[in-house]
C-alpha cells in the first residue's frame, strides 16, 4: 500500500437550523492512501458532499481534523488553501462547471495559468490531456458544441491539469446516462493507473463503487461499512 495521503481524524460538521442544530458529519474516521480509488457510497442526505467539500477545504469542520500530507488544513489561511487545491487537488463535479464562453483546450489550461505556468506549456499539457480523454476533436469546442459525455471529460481533464496528488469527484457520473457513465468511470479507473492519483469518488451508484477496490458506506453522517 501506498503512503497515507489524507486523513479525517473524528470529523464532524454540524450547521444551525434556527434553533435547531443540524448534524451532518459525525465523528468520521476515513484514510486515503496516495494512489487509491476509493468510493463512497450513501443515499441523498446521507452527508456525501459535506464530507468531500470538508476533505477539500471548502467547508471547515466543526470538530476534528483534515490532514493532507500529515498537515492540519483547517488550520491554513485561505490564501494557504486556495494555493493548495490548485496545486494538489482536482475536483469533479456532477455538473461539469466549466466556464462557457472559454474552449475545451482554454478550459483546462486554466487550472495551470492561475498556478504560473506559461501559456504556450499550459496549452500544451491541456492538449495532451484532452487528447488522452478522447476530444482530440474537440480542442475548440466550447461546452455548448459538447455532449454531456463530452463536457464531463473535458472537467476530467481539467481536474488532472495541475498533476494532483488527489481528486475529490462528487457524483462525476450522476448526470449521465447508463453508457455514459459506465464509459466516463472506466475512464477514471484508467487514469487513476496511469497518472498514480489517488481518486475519492462519491456516488449514489453502488454498482459502479463495486468496480473499485475499497468502498466506504456513510449513513446518516457516519460512515457505517467498510470493504476491502
Amino acid at each position: 500500500m501506498h503512503s497515507m495521503l489524507m486523513e479525517c481524524r473524528q470529523l464532524s460538521r454540524s450547521y444551525q437550523d434556527g434553533d435547531r442544530e443540524l448534524q451532518v458529519l459525525k465523528d468520521v474516521n476515513l484514510t486515503v492512501h496516495a494512489g487509491e480509488m476509493l468510493a463512497i457510497v450513501g443515499s441523498s442526505g446521507s452527508g456525501k458532499s459535506t464530507l468531500l467539500h470538508c476533505m477539500g477545504g471548502l467547508d471547515k469542520p466543526t470538530s476534528g481534523d483534515v490532514l493532507f500530507a500529515g498537515y492540519a488544513i483547517q488550520d491554513w489561511s485561505a490564501n494557504q488553501l486556495a494555493d493548495w487545491r490548485n496545486k494538489e487537488l482536482g475536483f469533479i463535479y456532477q455538473f461539469h462547471h466549466l466556464l462557457p464562453e472559454f474552449t475545451a483546450l482554454e478550459n483546462v489550461a486554466m487550472p495551470q495559468l492561475i498556478a504560473g505556468v506559461t501559456t504556450s506549456a499550459a496549452k500544451a499539457r491541456a492538449e495532451r490531456l484532452l487528447r488522452r480523454v478522447g476530444l482530440a476533436e474537440r480542442l475548440q469546442h466550447r461546452p455548448a458544441e459538447l455532449s454531456g459525455g463530452e463536457r464531463q471529460r473535458v472537467a476530467i481533464a481539467r481536474a488532472l491539469a495541475n498533476s494532483p496528488r488527489l481528486v475529490l469527484a462528487d457524483e462525476p457520473t450522476g448526470n449521465l446516462d447508463d453508457s455514459t457513465a459506465e464509459q466516463v468511470f472506466e475512464l477514471l479507473l484508467e487514469l487513476n493507473e496511469e497518472f498514480d492519483t489517488a481518486f475519492v469518488i462519491v456516488t449514489h451508484d453502488n454498482a459502479l463503487a463495486a468496480k473499485l477496490p475499497r468502498t466506504l458506506t456513510l449513513h446518516h453522517g457516519q460512515l457505517a461499512q467498510a470493504e476491502s
